[in-house]
């Protein structure tokens, strides 16, 4: 139960963040997608950064501010930057090819699923 509350509020905070962050660069950078971009670059280093201290000391977060952290609050933040890490790992672990597909497929699903999304509401 602790564990789906860690993520219920890193999820929240995450996405209160994000809407903060597009209304601030919108503003600031004078374009409709400088949100999203600077909410996405910004979870990327983010999770980078997290995985890299892990990495070095596992045991440094507790498996609960760790769910809090990637899932709950970059996931709320951002979802780019858990598809960065994870294409990042296939490289570090020299899947190439698996990592090739992978964010293949994951550009074009998304791609066609906001496509298909908007068919559905037009």
């Amino acid at each position: 139960m602790f564990n789906f509350l860690a993520v219920f509020v890193g999820g929240g905070l995450g996405a209160s963040l994000r809407y903060i962050v597009t209304l601030i660069s919108n503003k600031l950078f004078g374009f409709a997608h400088a949100g999203t971009l600077t909410a996405n670059i910004a979870g990327c280093l983010l999770i980078g950064y997290i995985f890299g201290i892990t990495m070095q000391k596992s045991d440094f977060f507790p498996p609960q501010v760790k769910l809090f952290l990637t899932v709950g609050f970059l996931g709320g933040l951002t979802t780019f930057s858990t598809f960065s890490n994870e294409s990042f790992c296939l490289l570090k672990d020299g899947k190439i090819v698996h990592c090739a597909v992978y964010m293949f497929l994951s550009l074009v699903l998304g791609l066609a699923a906001t496509f298909a999304g908007y068919m559905i509401a037009k």
